[in-house]
């Protein structure tokens, strides 16, 4: 089922959560909205299920406009961040609850619905927890309950509100490629909310980056990593270091200190902002040429499959992270103390007003 948002604004009171949005998605793709909390990619969600109605604009499901239609006659499945499971029955009829609902007319046999309760916990392999009760599974067997009940009805179109935001991070890691796997298999359109940039990042085919009510960027999890359209973009998706200055004859920087690139050649004195993720700065014992930063090594984290470094600018005294692999950190054997020399391998250069 593809989607068409058009021109879609959303208040609450006084208060716009979403601004003139535009959003297309096609049949069988699975998009993260992304952003942080307040951004408006609930309320959008919402508004595509049917449990809210835009101010402006209108939505249309495979080119049939629904803007005035309920949930129930939109074919949709909603999960949500906390599971909302009957406590009282068993994980079988959780799952097969809205299949019992459904008007007799359209009601599958009680053979048809076991059947395909028995399908669905195959499907998200908990056959065996059919006879238990939510309080006996575990979050991240609620949760698949939960996915299971939504497909029940066989939707064209799948929601899920921040699903494993309830989670550990372990559980969640694993519950998110566990998802990416299943909708490879099922080929539903779906829709995820979250604020788990690694999440959107792992999971979706495309993300969609909010912030305050308007979209700040579309592409391919690759796309808005590499290629952010944004400041906030930028720094929203991973850590980054900013260096606020001028960008003069190539040279990006404040004071005496500056970061040269050739990507920034083209561009004139005007005040800009400079963003470099840690692990595009190269670090050297030795300065090998006068664009280096000069810095001193802080503090050291080894944990993980990447070193963290904490490094203080020798001209601004601010704190610059560096990303190591583990070989780079052994051939430079490293102490707190040490003086270093960095230059970044990849930057991006954004102008901002002059006030």
């Amino acid at each position: 089922m593809s989607i068409q948002v058009d021109h879609v604004t959303k208040r609450f009171g006084t208060f716009t959560v979403l601004n003139d949005v535009n959003l297309h998605v096609q049949s069988g793709e699975l998009i993260a909205l992304l952003g942080p909390s307040g951004c408006g990619k609930t309320t959008l969600l919402r508004i595509l299920a049917g449990l809210e109605r835009p101010d402006q604009g209108r939505i249309f499901l495979q080119g049939a406009e629904v803007t005035n239609q309920r949930i129930t006659e939109r074919q949709v499945g909603f999960v949500f961040q906390h599971y909302a499971l009957f406590r009282h029955m068993t994980v079988a009829d959780n799952v097969a609850f809205g299949l019992t609902v459904k008007p007799r007319a359209q009601r599958p046999s009680a053979a048809r619905i076991q059947e395909k309760v028995r399908e669905l916990l195959t499907l998200v392999q908990l056959q065996a927890m059919a006879d238990r009760y939510p309080s006996q599974l575990s979050g991240g067997q609620r949760q698949r309950v939960a996915l299971a009940r939504a497909l029940a009805v066989e939707p064209k179109l799948l929601l899920l509100d921040e699903p494993f935001g309830a989670l550990d991070a372990k559980v969640r890691k694993e519950l998110r490629r566990w998802l990416r796997r299943l909708h490879d298999e099922l080929h539903i359109t779906g829709i995820l909310v979250t604020h788990d940039q690694e999440e959107a990042l792992e999971v979706a085919d495309r993300v969609v980056v909010m912030h305050q009510g308007n979209i700040e960027q579309i592409g391919t999890p690759d796309e808005v990593y590499e290629n952010p359209a944004t400041p906030f973009v930028y720094q929203f998706l991973g850590d980054v270091n900013v260096f606020h200055g001028r960008v003069s004859h190539g040279h990006v920087g404040k004071a005496e200190h500056h970061i040269a690139s050739s990507e920034v050649e083209s561009l004139s004195d005007e005040h800009e902002v400079t963003f470099v993720r840690p692990h595009d700065l190269e670090l050297s014992l030795d300065r090998t040429t006068p664009a280096q930063l000069e810095a001193t090594v802080q503090f050291i984290n080894g944990a993980g499959a990447r070193v963290h470094l904490e490094l203080e600018s020798k001209d601004s005294a601010e704190m610059i992270a560096v990303e190591l692999t583990r070989e780079r950190y052994r051939e430079l054997k490293l102490q707190p103390g040490d003086v270093v020399f960095l230059y970044p391998k990849q930057l991006q250069v954004f102008r901002v007003p002059t006030t």
